[in-house]
């Protein structure tokens, strides 16, 4: 069993230093640090409902309390978004209350990707009512609206959850959405279905306060596919589908992983699982996280850091001896997948003899509209039952043979490409400076319309190739593990001026040969300079790879002339 706060209270104490430790709760360390502490003692983000719905949705947004409205609203899924005309050379000099303009962004968890027709036709509406249209598709598989006002909240969690959605924990210092194969369940390769380790996690401890209380944010990743499609490295705890020689499919263990400032690429703790067990092992790495994790600096609370520090042999030990209370079954690594693309974007046989279809809408932006129009296309085709990538794309699951090309049809009329480019296929964004306080520059309409020039001037490009386009140095798109990184920062352009821009990293990756992209030396491309630096480089690329060769392989031993 887990431990809680108040186990954690029982351990005999070592004495505290004149640093205060880390402000491991393990290790007695219960003073609140700093702010965000010390709001999570004063109550917990998941009480902060009831105001929404009794005073604040009733009084309006100059009701909110601060701690509120900067911290415990994020326990239900809401960030105040960023006030229009603010410049991204402001982001960093600003005091919140200047960045925040009245309205939200609103995360609607979608755990493992999994969505039916109907409760997409209502994130439609909802999207269409009291958002004015947004509903991004986000890199971890959830969908993001913006312009939210505080007093339209209520019915908005009224209507959602009437069909089974939540944005309970869909932020804040909590447990966020569980990833998931989108192909879950279908897939004919599928090494395991973890569908229902997703859902037991989810029935047992998403909103509840045993987990409410973490030092940060805690991402979880569960797939059996041999894609290995869900980013497994780089979240806090993932399950990896293996095939163990002696007991047969379940899961290898992974935990540390994370990106931001100070990437890390997650370890194996050389431990197999089960399928029925999945729920009671996440429970322990979160707790070790609750319990031990450092609370002191915010910038060192991932549990990235204590992985780190303790290395896997004692993480596993602890694990096993004060959470688990017995010894995990040693267990194979996975195999690295077998192709680049992770994405399930075309049309792909099921292994009940139908197809699912996946497609790529242009950096995850989507729209109300678009969604009900593809709840309304995925139904009149025989599908009530549809996915979200890890890769902001959408697939339509349970198509009979003789309706793919019509669904097809019908998606690409509304430029939802089932055979994109490469260019459209690989390409992310982040939420940019148009709505994030955090950003610097803007990503989704440059990231579309570097799709646009890239196809144009390299038609006959065929190799697969990420892009991913972030605002700040957060890594929301993770951009050092992408084929071409672009972190968003203010550069000087060749008449000296101050403009948007980004530094380049180049050569990332997952899934095969997982690693970070370099970064060259004084490499800054301005935004306006981007279509051309892109176009230089994969040419290069062509021109000089050998057979074979992916973009990563070849980045990280081309010249930085070759790069620059």
């Amino acid at each position: 069993m887990a431990a809680t706060p108040e186990r954690a209270a029982a351990t005999p104490r070592r004495k505290a230093g004149r640093h205060r430790g880390e402000g491991q709760w393990a290790a007695g360390h219960f003073t609140p640090l700093n702010g965000n502490e010390q709001f999570k003692k004063d109550d917990d983000g998941l009480n902060v409902r009831t105001r929404i719905e009794t005073i604040y949705s009733q009084r309006g947004f100059d009701s909110i309390d601060g701690a509120d409205l900067r911290g415990r609203m994020r326990w239900w899924g809401l960030y105040t978004q960023r006030k229009a005309g603010i410049d991204g050379g402001k982001t960093a000099i600003l005091e919140p209350e200047e960045l925040d303009d009245e309205h939200f962004m609103m995360r609607v968890r979608v755990d493992g990707g999994r969505l039916t027709t109907e409760q997409l036709r209502v994130i439609g509406e909802v999207s269409e009512e009291f958002a004015r249209g947004t509903a991004d598709i986000t890199d971890r598989q959830n969908i993001q609206y913006h312009w939210i006002r505080i007093e339209d909240v209520p019915e908005i969690w009224k209507r959602l959850e009437a069909v089974g959605l939540s944005t309970t924990e869909a932020c804040g210092d909590t447990p966020r959405v569980i990833l998931g194969s989108p192909v879950a369940g279908i897939a004919e390769d599928e090494i395991i279905d973890g569908t229902s380790a997703i859902e037991e996690i989810h029935r047992r401890y998403i909103g509840s306060k045993e987990f409410s209380n973490l030092p940060r944010k805690f991402k979880t990743a569960v797939s059996g596919s041999p894609l290995l499609d869900v980013a497994h490295e780089i979240n806090d705890v993932a399950f990896v589908g293996v095939r163990h020689p002696e007991h047969g499919p379940g899961f290898d263990l992974w935990v540390g992983g994370g990106l931001s400032t100070n990437p890390k690429i997650g370890v194996r703790l050389g431990a197999w699982v089960p399928l029925d067990e999945v729920p009671e092992v996440w429970a322990g790495v979160i707790g070790i996280f609750r319990d031990y994790g450092y609370r002191r600096l915010r910038n060192r609370a991932r549990l990235k850091f204590l992985v780190a520090d303790w290395g896997t042999e004692k993480f596993r030990q602890v694990l096993e001896d004060e959470y688990l209370n017995r010894k995990l079954v040693d267990g194979p690594a996975p195999a690295q997948p077998v192709e680049q693309w992770r994405d399930h974007v075309g049309v792909h046989r099921q292994r009940d003899g139908r197809f699912y279809v996946g497609f790529a809408p242009r950096v995850g932006r989507v729209d109300g509209k678009t969604l009900a129009k593809i709840a309304e296309l995925a139904e009149a085709h025989g599908s009530g039952r549809l996915r979200t990538t890890v890769e902001q794309k959408m697939i339509v699951l349970d198509v009979e043979q003789d309706q793919v090309d019509s669904l097809v049809a019908g998606l690409e009329a509304l430029d939802l490409q089932v055979k994109p480019s490469p260019f459209r296929r690989g390409t992310m964004a982040c939420t940019g400076i148009e709505f994030c306080k955090l950003a610097i520059v803007e990503t989704k309409a440059r990231g579309s319309s570097l799709i646009d020039e890239l196809e144009r001037r390299l038609p006959e490009f065929d190799q697969p190739v990420t892009i991913n386009i972030n605002g700040c140095p957060n890594a929301c798109a993770r951009i050092q593990v992408a084929d071409i990184g672009l972190k968003g920062q203010l550069v000087t352009d060749a008449d000296g001026n101050q403009v948007e821009g980004y530094q380049v990293h180049l050569g990332g990756a997952l899934g095969l040969e997982p690693g970070f992209g370099r970064k060259v030396r004084g490499l800054k491309v301005t935004a306006a300079e981007l279509p051309d630096y892109v176009e230089r480089v994969l040419r290069r690329f062509q021109e000089r790879r050998e057979d074979g060769e992916r973009f990563a392989t070849w980045a990280a031993r081309a010249s930085e002339e070759d790069l620059s």
